[in-house]
């Protein structure tokens, strides 16, 4: 028996951007490696990648998130 149940359909109102095509889609469409989502409008997934850059610029940006050791330098 499965553990998880495979979901061929999406929901009606649930928006994915596929990365591999670069479009949203209305329910996932693409395999989940290859897409981003769900988001709850169109708007929201057509700007899946805008978000995910920012996420990103925030995320190098936060000292929390780098392994050099307190105090040190990192070796390169």
């Amino acid at each position: 028996m499965a553990l998880f149940k495979k979901r061929t359909a999406g929901k009606p109102g649930e928006w994915f951007y596929c990365l591999v095509h670069k479009k949203v889609e209305e329910g996932p469409e693409c395999p989940a490696k290859d897409r981003f989502g769900p988001y709850a409008s169109r708007q929201e997934a057509q700007h899946a990648m805008d978000t995910a850059r920012e996420r990103n610029l925030e995320w190098e940006n936060d000292p929390r998130w780098h392994d050099a050791p307190a105090g040190g330098t990192e070796e390169g």
